[in-house]
């Protein structure tokens, strides 16, 4: 990235945050809107690489002996038939099997609220053997840092220096124009799927409040007066356009932990119940904090929100089978408990939580009993809007170096695509037919365009 396309971008957002900052504030709380049209997208990245092949296992007999074949009991990583939690996908004959850390997600898939995007990944185009031996590949095909830029950016043939979350909330955010609240909101700091190019996102904790220490405090005078302090300094004038911008960020950073900040430490949220037993879950956590966002969408006025959330660190290379078991046994509970909560807010059918990762692992084993870096994965997409149930795309022949293989080693080439997935998601977010291009912008080379896992 060159230093003047850094300025530029910098001064953007920057003045995109000031217009934010003029739409913020006490007014927003006493703002009520109808909830008839709101929607949000919930992106939960399994950072490392969660392996897809120990994710969902063939449950009947022929399909467990394939995987069992490779992934011997003396490997380390083989999962028993037996330990699997069975689901039969509502358009296949062949029943699959949950890792057994799974089994909220189970009883999800069979109430019909949660779908399997099968073999998903990052391409540059369609992709066969012979083209991948021909070196049609993404760039750095199997780095953690490069797979999980193109996983948040859907670009996979250069460098992107926005996500597709940030596009969505580019052509989305004439929708929140009324309140000025930011569409995408990460729990994870700064992330590039939350980057547009004009488009601002929202960092909050995972834990605790958004707000000032030491300014503002009620009837405090001396806390009153060094926020009225602050306010007055970041109001300057001043001839570098760098510090005018920082001041802008300053001022709407103000603004929105005016809002946030009750929303977060919120005591009283109808949704607490439902998180209170997964209170040391760092995951359901980060959804709780989400799902109080949500809930307070009359104070925030916000139509379409984005949240990016995070869960770590699936890059199994030795001793898979209890960091896996741990790390799931995580996701699970907390999606369901996100779930639930949406349920109870009534928003099941608006929000639509789903997962990302860098990538998947081999099918063959490594030493030391893990995996290594491989490529096609698959994703879980949850809510009421979600054609439930089933099995989208297409499950890999586990066979190394067959069909589906790119190498010896049970890397798959992916099925479908990561624009393909994205678009599918952006389609029922709201975003136009005619704007699909510009988001994901290597959507074109791939059919069909929407995948039609939702309802």
């Amino acid at each position: 990235m060159t230093t003047s396309f850094s300025r530029r971008h910098f001064l953007q957002r920057a003045g995109a945050l000031a217009a934010l900052g003029a739409g913020t504030g006490s007014a927003m709380l006493a703002r009520a809107q109808s909830s008839a049209d709101y929607k949000a997208l919930v992106g939960v990245f399994l950072y490392g690489g969660n392996d897809g092949n120990n994710t969902i296992v063939p449950y009947d007999n022929a399909g467990y002996a394939q995987y069992a074949a490779v992934r011997t009991s003396a490997s380390g990583i083989q999962l028993a038939q037996s330990s699997l939690l069975p689901i039969q996908p509502a358009s296949s004959a062949t029943p699959y099997g949950l890792h057994p850390s799974l089994p909220e997600l189970q009883g999800l898939f069979t109430q019909r609220k949660l779908a399997v995007l099968a073999n998903v990944g990052t391409l540059t185009q369609p992709t066969s053997k012979t083209s991948y031996i021909a070196g049609q590949v993404p760039l750095s095909l199997y780095s953690h840092a490069d797979q999980q830029a193109q996983w948040q950016s859907s670009v996979s043939t250069a460098l992107s220096p926005t996500g597709w979350g940030g596009r969505i909330a580019d052509k989305l955010a004439p929708l929140n124009a009324g309140s000025g609240f930011p569409v995408v909101t990460s729990l994870n700091g700064t992330v590039l799927f939350a980057t547009g190019k004009t488009a601002t996102s929202l960092s909050i904790p995972v834990t605790g409040s958004f707000a000032l220490a030491g300014f503002g405090n009620g009837s405090n005078a001396a806390s009153n007066a060094r926020l009225a302090a602050l306010k007055s300094f970041l109001a300057a004038g001043s001839g570098n356009q760098f510090v005018t911008a920082a001041n802008a960020i300053g001022t709407q950073a103000i603004a929105l932990s005016t809002t946030m900040g009750p929303i977060l430490a919120n005591a009283n949220s109808t949704v607490a119940p439902i998180f209170a037993p997964l209170s040391k879950n760092n995951t359901a956590q980060a959804l709780f904090q989400v799902a109080k966002t949500i809930e307070a969408r009359a104070a925030t006025g916000a139509a379409r929100q984005i949240f990016f959330v995070s869960l770590g660190n699936f890059d199994t290379h030795a001793n898979q089978l209890p960091t896996q078991q741990n790390l799931l046994a995580e996701l699970s509970p907390a999606l369901k408990a996100f779930y639930d909560a949406t349920v109870a807010l009534g928003v099941a059918s608006q929000v639509t939580t789903f997962t990302l990762s860098d990538f998947g692992r081999t099918f063959q084993p490594a030493s030391g009993a893990g995996t290594d870096h491989a490529w096609g994965n698959h994703q879980f997409i949850i809510g009421d809007a979600v054609k439930g149930g089933d099995f989208f795309g297409r499950y890999p022949t586990l066979a190394l170096g067959g069909p589906d293989d790119a190498e010896q080693r049970g890397r798959w080439i992916p099925a479908v695509a990561v624009d393909q997935y994205g678009a599918t998601l952006a389609t029922w977010f709201g975003v136009q037919t005619a704007d699909l291009a510009s988001v994901f912008p290597n959507l074109g080379k791939f059919s069909p365009g929407d995948l039609g896992f939702m309802m």
